[in-house]
């Protein structure tokens, strides 16, 4: 029983290891992608160009917007942005086509004419038949 209780003890320790191993290398690999003009995200959702690195300190130099700089520690920067070429070769019929007003929305009817616009004889016809539908 003991001998079981040390086995499971061990698988433990070997996966808390192999978990630190594997997000450090995760961290070195982001890392190494740092350089000026590297679009990143923080850690708290600032997006920004980096424009510095300060090695000794650990700070980033970011550009939030044309002028606007923040320093933060190179730690709370968590993602590389990819560049928005490789969004733009993506195809686009992957991409829903949104209309811009209400009138694609509705599909014409048969036996209405072309306009979309209800006589008022139709009107009160469609009414009526409604009303007897909930009856």
């Amino acid at each position: 029983m003991s001998i079981l209780l040390f086995v499971m003890l061990g698988v433990f320790i070997f996966m808390m290891f192999r978990r630190n191993k594997k997000t450090q290398q995760q961290q070195a690999e982001l890392q190494s992608k740092f350089g000026p003009g590297v679009e990143v995200m923080t850690s708290f959702g600032l997006f920004g160009r980096i424009v510095d690195i300060d090695e000794a300190e650990n700070k980033v130099t970011l550009e939030l917007s044309p002028g606007t700089l923040a320093s933060v520690h190179r730690q709370a920067v968590t993602k590389v942005i990819e560049p928005a070429a490789v969004a733009a070769a993506e195809p686009a019929a992957a991409s829903p086509v949104v209309p811009d007003d209400a009138s694609s929305l509705t599909t014409p009817e048969a036996g209405s004419n072309a306009a979309g616009v209800e006589t008022p004889e139709e009107t009160l016809k469609r009414l009526n038949d409604e009303g007897k539908k909930d009856s």
